[in-house]
């Protein structure tokens, strides 16, 4: 909730035995921290994280999302949503869906560091983020449909449009476990690393993403989505709007005169493989 100076009006106190939060030359690390539930997203999860996103998207360039323990997240507290009746199921349903949508429309990048599961609810929070790293340790499920239930955390939008409805379906009906050369290859996850090295990627990326003109990231998170949703003429006006707009800010004048002048360097090739 946002009071009305615009600020939130919750506490950012977050109890560290769900989440632990730190924040580091302008970086926010949030840590999933129920390690003995293999970080399953209960209720009091949920709500703490919201604090954090919201501590997060005021004081950070950038944020890396991680799971202590041996694994990212389990998913959905399943001994909660065993007693919910059927309004407080489409209740809860909502509060994910609000509470991920903060991510995935932050003013400000979001990364995932993965490891061991992203099951279910947990593979949804992770599809909010704009980046995510896996660790060659992670696997991914969507095992709702054989517990009976269905996905609820933004799943049917998120990660359908990441991969394709016919995947996701399979993904579901058979409980499927995808490994991570498979997640990159569909487009599930951006970058593969050895186990162990997701965190420093994804704060690597971060770093780089948090030093881009700040106008530029929060278009890319805003409007990119959008324009994919709409259509082909609707989204190249919307572009040129937001290209012309993104041009005309004091730093894009300063960057693109360091280029000029030859104070910043030119696009490189990668390096070769084995090199």
């Amino acid at each position: 909730m946002l009071a009305a100076n615009g600020k939130s009006d919750m506490t950012d106190t977050i109890d560290p035995e769900l989440l632990t939060y730190e924040l580091a030359d302008g970086i926010a690390r949030i840590g999933l921290n129920r390690k003995a539930k293999r970080n399953a997203l209960s209720d009091r999860v949920i709500d703490a994280l919201e604090v954090a996103i919201m501590k997060a998207n005021r004081e950070a360039g950038a944020v890396v999302l991680y799971g202590h323990g041996d694994h990212f997240s389990a998913g959905l507290d399943l001994a909660e949503h065993a007693e919910r009746s059927l309004i407080e199921g489409i209740a809860n349903s909502r509060r994910w869906h609000e509470v991920f949508t903060r991510i995935e429309r932050a003013p400000v990048p979001w990364f995932s560091a993965l490891h061991g599961g992203a099951i279910g609810g947990g593979l949804e929070l992770a599809a909010s983020t704009h980046v995510r790293v896996a660790g060659d340790n992670a696997f991914f499920a969507l095992p709702e449909g054989t517990r009976g239930i269905f996905v609820g955390g933004g799943g049917s939008v998120r990660i359908a449009r990441l991969i394709g409805g016919s995947r996701m379906t399979d993904m579901m009906l058979t409980g499927r476990v995808v490994t991570p050369v498979e997640a990159e290859r569909w487009g599930l996850i951006h970058y593969v690393v050895p186990a162990g090295e997701q965190m420093a990627k994804a704060l690597e990326l971060a770093a780089k993403a948090a030093g881009n003109a700040p106008f530029s990231n929060y278009a890319i998170i805003e409007a990119l989505p959008r324009i994919q949703e709409m259509g082909r003429d609707e989204g190249l006006f919307l572009e040129s709007l937001v290209a012309s707009v993104a041009s005309a800010t004091p730093e894009a004048h300063a960057r693109l005169r360091a280029f000029l002048d030859r104070k910043e360097g030119k696009v490189a090739a990668p390096p070769k493989a084995g090199k």
